[in-house]
This record gives structure tokens, C-alpha cells and sequence, in this order.
């Protein structure tokens, strides 16, 4: 039987067995168990940080969930061991409500279980813990160099600089979005502080000396080939209707392209049909999906 527990904190053993977890889990997988912004949380696990962990008879650990609160609603990423995974339809419900039991302790709100390339089984684990599928992430490849060509004029990003402006911008185009929107100018030096960051890589568009679009860049040097993915676009909505969008998602390519990668990558929302049409006309097409379930959690003590 296992034995679930939830963690405020993780002392370095624990630390040092979801780091073994993850790379065991991503090894027999073929991608990351969990999304970038739960794994800044991991590594910082500042003083909002929130985990379930589940360890066999022998004390190894198991399994893994951690929450991660972000613009007035929690994500919750679920890992088990690869050889754990036989008693996934009975553990990954036991650990999801113990998940909400945490949100509930906290408030209750809306949670967002994220699952990464889900297999036949997730439904049903999904259903049965009251969750309802709410959101199809697609991924979207393209082969770079990209043919067209934009005359919109970019300029690299200036670290120290842009900073507030861009956190302005971003807010704005992402008011409602459960992960991006939100953001504080510290949330966004966090990134600066990670080893991919490159500021040559993060283009912006200014008109009327104010920042009117973006197209943020992250090269993926581990994967084979290496992938340029553009990690996060965005126009001012103050200048929609200007075919911004477009432009800097092709300035993002060509800078992915100078900067040698063959390969252009990019998340988008199944439900931004828009943003798919562009896209497609680009030459991408969807590689894989991800989803997100969700439901909304009642404060512990509430009907």
C-alpha cells in the first residue's frame, strides 16, 4: 500500500528523489513530466509551494504532484514512476483529491489537472474525480528556414530595460489565461535567470514608442534535432487588426532560422481558431496534444 502524504516543503533527500522521478519518468516517456513554470516552482519552492507525494513499502518514491497557483486559479501536474505505472487507475485518483484537498485547505477555487500527452486512460481517471475535459493544447512543428518574410521592424530585448513593459503588454493580451496571464515583472526574472534564456532571441515591436507586439523565443538544445519553439507571442490589444500577430510569429522564425535550427515549434490552444489559421498557413501542423481537466473546488468546511 502506498503512503500519500502532502508537502510544504522538501527537504534535500526528497528534492534529490523528484529530480530522479522526472528523469526516470521523462526517459521512458520521450518528453518533460512537467511544464516550465512548474519547474521553476520546483526548483525555487518558495513560500507558496505545494506538493503530494506517495512512497512505496520500501520508502521510494512513487509518485509525484505538484501545484502551482497562477492568475486566480491552481494547475496540477501528476508524475508516477515508470514502474509504478500498473496502479495508475487507482493511484492517480487517490492523488488528485488529496491535490484538491490542498486547494480546498487554501480556499477552494478553480484547478486545472494538466496532462501531457494523455493516453485512453486519463478520461476516465478525469471523470471519476469530477473533472471535465476544458482545454486541447496542440503542439504545432514547422521546418525552418521559413519562406516568407516579414518588413515589421524588431528590436532584441534589453534585460534591466524592458521589463515593466513588457509585463504591461503580456497582462494585458493574456488578462484571462490561467498560466500566462498575471505576471510580475519577478516572475518574468525568473526566466531571466535560467540557462536557455537569450535575449537575442526575445523580439519586440514598438509603435508610438510603446511596446505594441512580442514574439519570445526558447531553443531546446536537448532534443534531437534541436527545436526553436516560439515559447510566447502576444500583440497589445490596444493594436489588434494590424497583422502584428503574423509578422512576429514569422520575425520569430527567421531569428530561430539565423540562429541555425531546422525546426520551429509553438503551443497554441485548440480553441484559438484564429491563431490556428495563421499558423497553418505558416506550414505548421500539430504534432502531439496535451489537455487540461477542470473543475472548481469548494473551501474546506463550505457546502
Amino acid at each position: 500500500m502506498l503512503r500519500i502524504e502532502t508537502r510544504r516543503k522538501l527537504d534535500d533527500h526528497e528534492f534529490e528523489a523528484v529530480g530522479r522521478l522526472l528523469a526516470d519518468a521523462e526517459s521512458h516517456d520521450g518528453f518533460p513530466p512537467l511544464s516550465d513554470h512548474l519547474l521553476l516552482e520546483l526548483e525555487h519552492r518558495g513560500p507558496e509551494f505545494a506538493a503530494v507525494v506517495a512512497f512505496d513499502p520500501n520508502d521510494q518514491l512513487a509518485a509525484y504532484v505538484q501545484l502551482a497557483r497562477a492568475n486566480d486559479s491552481t494547475a496540477i501536474e501528476l508524475v508516477i514512476a515508470p514502474e509504478q505505472r500498473a496502479q495508475t487507475d487507482d493511484l492517480a485518483p487517490r492523488l488528485l483529491r488529496s491535490a484538491f484537498d490542498v486547494v480546498a485547505a487554501e480556499g477552494g477555487g478553480r484547478v486545472y489537472w494538466w496532462v501531457h500527452h494523455p493516453d485512453d486512460r486519463v478520461d476516465a481517471v478525469a471523470t471519476g474525480v469530477g473533472l471535465r475535459l476544458s482545454r486541447r493544447l496542440l503542439q504545432m512543428r514547422r521546418p525552418l528556414p521559413i519562406a516568407e518574410t516579414t518588413t515589421v521592424e524588431t528590436r532584441p530585448f534589453v534585460v534591466g530595460q524592458d521589463e515593466a513593459e513588457w509585463v504591461r503588454v503580456n497582462n494585458a493580451a493574456f488578462h484571462d489565461h490561467p498560466e500566462q496571464g498575471g505576471w510580475t515583472v519577478e516572475t518574468l526574472r525568473q526566466r531571466e535567470a535560467e540557462a536557455w534564456f537569450d535575449p537575442a532571441g526575445f523580439v519586440l515591436h514598438a509603435r508610438d514608442d510603446k511596446l505594441a507586439a512580442f514574439c519570445w523565443t526558447k531553443v531546446h538544445a536537448d532534443t534531437t534535432p534541436p527545436m526553436g519553439e516560439i515559447y510566447v507571442i502576444a500583440v497589445d490589444p490596444v493594436f489588434h487588426g494590424h497583422g502584428l500577430g503574423k509578422a512576429l510569429t514569422i520575425a520569430g522564425l527567421q531569428n530561430l532560422a539565423d540562429r541555425g535550427l531546422t525546426v520551429g515549434m509553438l503551443h497554441v490552444d485548440a480553441a484559438n481558431t484564429a491563431a490556428m489559421a495563421v499558423y497553418e498557413r505558416l506550414g505548421f501542423t500539430v504534432h502531439h496534444e496535451d489537455h487540461a481537466y477542470v473543475a472548481d473546488i469548494t473551501r474546506s468546511g463550505h457546502s
